[in-house]
C-alpha cells in the first residue's frame, strides 16, 4: 500500500470505514428491476445512461463499490469486471454475487493503474467511483488504454455548479451562491473526513477527453424527479429541480 499515491491511500482507508453505510443501498440496487442513477435514483428509462447494445460486450466498472452497476450489465448480457480501492466494499460485492447468483471478476486495486491488458474492453463505466475519487489526469488516460477502438466511456459525477456552491462543512448542501472559484478546480478536500475528490470544469474535462482520444457524444444534466428523495444530502429537491447537481458524460474511443 505504501507505493500507492497519497490520495489513493487516503481514499482506501476512508472507504473501508464508510463501506458499512453503503451495504444496504448496494443490496437494494442489486435487487432493483431497473437501474437508477445518482442520488435522486433517476430511472435508466428516463436517462439512457447505458449503451443500447450490451449483450456480449466486455465491460469494466472503475470504482465498482458493491458492484451493482456491474450486476446490471451482467443481467443484460455483458461480461463485466469490477475494480475497487476498498477491500471492504468488495467483500460486500462478493456476498451479493452469491446472494443474487451473478458472478463476475472483482479486483482490489487502484483504477488509475488497472492490472489488465490494453484494449480489453468495449465499455468503461463509473458512477461515483473512479469518476470522482481518482485523479482524472490518471484514470481517464487509463480508461482510454483499456478500451478498444469504438469503445464507450460512461461516467456520472457531481455537476460543476454543485461543487462551486457546496460549503466545506459537515452535511453542507449546495446553496444559491458561488463559494469557490471555478478556475483551478481539480482536487477537493473536506473538513469533516480524510477523503480526496477530483472535479474538473467542463472546458478542462473536454480537453482531457479529446487529448486521450475520445469524441464526446453526450452530456446529460440530471434533473431530480418532482417527488424525488435523495440518498445523500448534497442538495435539496428544490435546488436539484432548478439546477443539475449531477451529470453523465458519454464519450467514444476513436
Amino acid at each position: 500500500m505504501s507505493d500507492l499515491p497519497e490520495h489513493v491511500r487516503r481514499n482506501r482507508a476512508q472507504w473501508d470505514e464508510w463501506a458499512v453505510d453503503f451495504e444496504g443501498p448496494g443490496q437494494r440496487n442489486w435487487a432493483a428491476d431497473e437501474p437508477t442513477w445518482g442520488i435522486w435514483n433517476v430511472p435508466e428509462s428516463d436517462l439512457g445512461v447505458l449503451p443500447e447494445q450490451l449483450d456480449g460486450i466486455d465491460a469494466i466498472e472503475l470504482g465498482c463499490g458493491t458492484g451493482y452497476v456491474s450486476s446490471w450489465l451482467a443481467r443484460r448480457g455483458a461480461r463485466p469486471v469490477g475494480i475497487d480501492n476498498s477491500a471492504v466494499q468488495l467483500a460486500a460485492a462478493r456476498r451479493f454475487q452469491e446472494q443474487f447468483g451473478i458472478d463476475f471478476p472483482l479486483i482490489h486495486g487502484n483504477a488509475e493503474e488497472v492490472p489488465l491488458a490494453d484494449a480489453s474492453f468495449d465499455l468503461a463505466i463509473s458512477e461515483y467511483g473512479a469518476s470522482i475519487w481518482c485523479d482524472p489526469y490518471r484514470w481517464i488516460p487509463e480508461a482510454a488504454r483499456l478500451l478498444r477502438p469504438g469503445g464507450e466511456l460512461v461516467f456520472l459525477v457531481n455537476s460543476v455548479l454543485a461543487m462551486l456552491c457546496t460549503p466545506d462543512v459537515e452535511d453542507g448542501q449546495a446553496g444559491d451562491r458561488l463559494l469557490r472559484p471555478q478556475f483551478g478546480m481539480h482536487r477537493f478536500e473536506w473538513s469533516d473526513d480524510a477523503s480526496v475528490e477530483f472535479h474538473l470544469p467542463h472546458g478542462e474535462l473536454i480537453a482531457l477527453l479529446r487529448e486521450c482520444g475520445f469524441s464526446i457524444e453526450q452530456l446529460i444534466e440530471i434533473r431530480a424527479p418532482e417527488a424525488g428523495e435523495a440518498t445523500f444530502p448534497l442538495t435539496t429537491l428544490e435546488w436539484s429541480r432548478d439546477w443539475p447537481c449531477e451529470e453523465v458524460w458519454r464519450a467514444r474511443r476513436l
